[in-house]
């Protein structure tokens, strides 16, 4: 930070590229999961880039293109929801990460996206998801935050640490670098925005081992944060000891490779094609890389049919992958701006820290602190690991905010409002007043209303939707929308008359790729 100030280079870490994946569940007007196929009106879940779905049918994922000023990618998310809003006929976007009613697992139809390989393909990944982890953790949301530093930035600080290897070299290193500081540290954002610490008895088959009932209807857990980041969450017993390395990139590459061609015995129980039909890709660990669970990954756009590791041990990595946000029932949006400035001073603070590599045992302490936030952060009495020793969570977070503000100050340069300093204090404020995280105020409001998880999420959905119906949008954004919904139909049909190579050589294709 002094270096940069003293060359007056402060403007160098003003623009990275900011974007936005957002998770919410399509459901009918009394909250139950939507049966309805994805609307033909929004395009096609295949080709559409920014109306998709993720593992559900009903699970809508938005996706906006990467800007380098926060409020454009904010507007652009808003004007999204707005289109979908306008297009949904007696549904409405659930504005919660748990899930609404659920009837079984049967009623969480998983997303088919066509007849091409490649839509075939992204069905019975799906598939074998299922007869791994089950449906019902599927229909969890969320939202992941992409950003990549400023093209600018590299040579610059390249030429400060006086490396002389390839720039794109650099540029992976320094990334992941980040990615271990994160999962150092990035407790801290479900601790902070952490917004599900109450699920619907619906989403468990029996009551749940260390969970409070509320009424006739809701299991939470008094201190949560983050349900969704907890091991009611995504939990594989065959990932838990992959040792998947953030030490470099080639390692990481190498690790993640290992985990997608070792086969495992249990998955093999299962079988691939039964009877006809495919019930996964293949009895690997991980069938592809998307398999594997992490609160952060370092990612390179891929070239169509591309494997994302090739794509990375080629081209470097292009950017990281943010996957620790809740979806923010408070806001219609899920996200709002403070809370992705705040984010993205964090994500330039790993950067810039150091950041010694990891052993297999600092990592399990990393995973260990996640998982104690996202079920107790909000414990006055909680200690996470640091080093082998134990730390209040409370004395970690004011010297990770305190390290922070230097940054906020850099990236408010210019700017009158100092809008990043002023979301750096106001999280600050949260540290001592827990009573006022996101998590805390759902527990509180429900609590005070006597309300439920699912009426209480209900009835947020309902007034985000009504929020969205009266909201306006420039009339050649709604024609934008309409033209690639309009268009990215006409490319999947373009796809799927073309497609010509039978399914399981498709498949034998994409898995030799080298």
């Amino acid at each position: 930070m002094t270096w940069l100030l003293e060359k007056d280079l402060k403007g160098l870490l003003a623009g990275g590229k900011k974007g936005i994946e957002k998770e919410s569940l399509r459901v009918s007007r009394d909250g139950r999961i939507a049966q309805t196929p994805h609307p033909a009106a929004l395009g096609s879940a295949l080709t559409n880039p920014h109306i998709t779905t993720d593992y559900s049918e009903a699970l809508l994922e938005l996706i906006t293109p990467p800007f380098a000023d926060i409020g454009d990618t904010v507007r652009f998310l808003s004007q999204v929801h707005k289109f979908i809003h306008s297009k949904l006929e007696n549904e409405m976007l659930w504005t919660t990460s748990m899930p609404c009613l659920l009837e079984g697992e049967s009623s969480i139809p998983i997303a088919y996206y066509g007849t091409s390989n490649i839509g075939q393909m992204k069905h019975v990944y799906r598939r074998g998801l299922e007869y791994r982890y089950g449906r019902t953790m599927q229909a969890i949301a969320g939202v992941h935050f992409n950003y990549s530093l400023p093209e600018q930035f590299w040579p610059v600080f390249q030429e400060m640490e006086n490396d002389s290897r390839a720039l794109k070299d650099f540029i992976s290193d320094c990334y992941f670098g980040l990615i271990r500081n994160f999962q150092r540290q990035g407790w801290l954002i479900p601790y902070l925005f952490g917004a599900s610490p109450a699920v619907c008895q619906s989403f468990f088959d029996e009551p749940p081992v260390g969970f409070s009932e509320f009424g006739a209807g809701t299991y939470y857990q008094p201190y949560a944060t983050s349900l969704r980041m907890s091991d009611i969450g995504y939990k594989n017993n065959a990932q838990a000891d992959l040792g998947v390395c953030y030490n470099n990139l080639e390692e990481y590459v190498r690790s993640l490779t290992q985990a997608i061609e070792t086969p495992d015995p249990e998955y093999a129980r299962v079988g691939v094609v039964v009877n006809g039909d495919y019930r996964q890709l293949n009895t690997n660990i991980l069938q592809i890389e998307n398999e594997y669970y992490s609160f952060v990954r370092p990612k390179q756009s891929m070239k169509s049919g591309e494997k994302p590791t090739l794509a990375l041990k080629y081209r470097g990595v292009q950017y990281v992958e943010i996957r620790a946000l809740d979806v923010d029932l408070f806001h219609p949006l899920g996200v709002n701006e403070p809370q992705l400035r705040f984010l993205e001073a964090f994500v330039i603070y790993c950067l810039l820290q150091e950041s010694p590599l990891m052993n297999p045992d600092e990592q399990k302490e990393a995973e260990r602190n996640q998982q104690m936030v996202a079920c107790c952060g909000r414990d006055p009495a909680l200690k996470l690991y640091r080093l082998g020793s134990r730390q209040p969570l409370k004395q970690w977070a004011a010297e990770i905010c305190e390290l922070m503000q230097p940054i906020a100050e850099l990236l408010d340069q210019g700017d009158s409002g100092c809008l990043y300093s002023n979301a750096l204090a106001a999280q600050k404020a949260l540290i001592d007043e827990v009573e006022r995280t996101p998590s805390a105020i759902l527990l509180d409001e429900m609590h005070k209303g006597g309300e439920s998880f699912f009426q209480f999420a209900l009835d947020r959905s309902e007034k985000h939707e009504n929020f969205f119906k009266q909201a306006s949008m420039p009339t050649d954004r709604k024609a934008y929308f309409e033209n690639v919904a309009r268009d990215s139909l006409q490319r999947q049909r373009e796809i799927e008359a073309t497609d010509d190579m039978p399914f399981e050589q498709y498949l034998e294709k994409y898995f030799a790729q080298s």
